[in-house]
């Protein structure tokens, strides 16, 4: 087995498209590699043929990724069931539902069109473990030219017409019984990505208003000014509509970023609590643990502890959220970024299908976004990136220093988070407390000190 990763990061394998590691000789590996993975660990009373599902986004770039990794597949002996553009979670649920061997998402999520990334999930629709992929990464530095199929075995590609139906009915199926979206004007920013057709479909079956902006993909567009980590247009545009809230979902769907009525942000802390507070109202959350990440702040912790609730941390990736939950059972997790599991509808991060939750929530409070969404007041809190070249400065001994200094200033009253992003040289540094003078001061001295080591 690898001794280290080559090719997958934090979320699947990401880069810039036609460069290494999202070239087409890497995806035609990959998708010998993984469907020889899983022809072997799932031969065992196969009465039918191996099969992946393989969606993606809108990007132009994912024409070439999705040929290469077909062809890979194929060659495998594979078959593939192409679903086109569609949510990555759509993909997962798919997977499952098509009693699949393999779900594939061909997306670089909020990233802008250059970029483009390959998401992996398992016949159960849950995204793959740290050790499956370092199995895959160790199959694609072999020579797998004698274990590929004989020409009798090659696999075949067949397109799923009704892909995009299966999945909006089963969001819909989310939705409280008896309740309808009727009467609430919604701006919905679907970032020019996967979700241009479906989330709009969706909403507009449940009797919602619908303004849509950001559905109009060229593969150039994709998350452009638009998207959850574009919000502006969306705040502009539910003012000049008069609309009740905003939604945005980014370039692959599975994370979402709200605007209520006056165009201030709630981000998926906020989210969180609110699903947090009225699933344990109607008795509907497992056990008393949210699950979020390091990065969620302070204010969500304090907040529900007041609903005697508590927050688990993970590391960042919606993968170690998930982790967590089907260890503990529990089935509500999120990022602040605005990836919400609800496990008990789906196996990874779903914008449109949180977004359905907080809308019924909306629908039964019978009071406007701003009042229903403020449940907590956030702690000041700023993230730096510092970029490196060579060596991570995470790996510096003098590093420990830094971070001692770091705790000691901040104390009880706030805290210091470090991390490598998992596609870019960059090292993130969080810090948030209660007062920006000291937050600010942290960060400014943190950041000076990493950058120093960088160069």
């Amino acid at each position: 087995m690898a001794s280290r990763r080559m090719f997958f990061g934090t979320d699947g394998i990401r880069g810039t498209a036609n460069t290494a590691p999202m070239t087409v000789e890497i995806a035609q590996k990959l998708g010998q590699a993984a469907g020889l993975y899983f022809c072997k660990q799932n031969d065992a009373g196969r009465t039918h043929r191996h099969t992946v599902v393989l969606g993606k986004d809108t990007r132009l770039s994912g024409y070439m990724i999705e040929c290469a990794l077909v062809s890979g597949f194929l060659a495998a002996g594979v078959d593939v069931v192409l679903v086109g553009p569609l949510p990555t979670p759509a993909v997962a649920l798919l997977t499952h539902s098509l009693r699949a061997d393999l779900g594939v998402m061909i997306s670089a999520s909020h990233n802008p069109f250059t970029d483009n990334g390959i998401k992996l999930f398992g016949p159960d629709g849950f995204k793959l473990s740290d050790a499956v992929e370092m199995e895959i990464e160790a199959l694609m530095g072999e020579d797998l030219t004698g274990r590929l199929a004989s020409p009798e075995k090659i696999g075949r590609a067949s397109r799923l017409n009704d892909a995009a139906g299966r999945y909006i009915e089963s969001v819909k199926s989310s939705f409280p019984r008896g309740l309808r979206l009727d009467g609430l004007k919604i701006v919905l920013d679907c970032a020019h990505g996967s979700a241009y057709r479906v989330a709009p479909a969706a909403l507009w079956e449940l009797g919602a208003d619908v303004v849509s902006i950001g559905t109009a993909p060229d593969g150039l567009n994709i998350n452009d000014g638009v998207g959850s980590t574009h919000p502006q247009a969306l705040q502009e545009a539910v003012k000049q509509h008069g609309a009740d809230c905003g939604i945005a979902l980014d370039g692959d769907a599975d994370r979402l970023l709200i605007v209520d009525e006056t165009g201030r942000i709630v981000d998926g802390d906020q989210i969180l609590a609110l699903i947090a507070t009225l699933w344990k109202r109607l008795g509907r959350l497992h056990g008393t643990e949210v699950v979020a990440t390091v990065m969620s702040n302070i204010g969500l912790e304090k907040y529900l502890q007041t609903q005697g609730l508590s927050l688990y941390r993970t590391a960042v990736g919606d993968r170690y959220v998930v982790e967590r939950m089907r260890e503990t059972g529990g089935n509500l997790g999120g990022e602040q970024s605005g990836h919400m599991v609800l496990s008990d509808y789906a196996t990874t991060g779903d914008g449109l299908l949180a977004a359905l939750q907080v809308l019924a929530a909306l629908v039964e409070a019978e009071q406007p976004a701003s009042q229903l969404f403020s449940l907590f007041e956030p702690y000041p809190q700023l993230l730096k990136n510092v970029p490196y070249k060579g060596e991570s400065p995470m790996k510096n001994p003098a590093l420990s220093e830094v971070v001692e200094w770091a705790e000691e200033r901040l104390g009880d009253k706030g805290r210091l988070v470090l991390r490598a992003s998992g596609t870019e040289p960059l090292i993130r540094v969080m810090v948030e407390a209660q007062d920006e003078e000291l937050v600010q001061e942290v960060v400014d001295y943190v950041s000076e000190r990493i950058g120093e080591m960088a160069h």
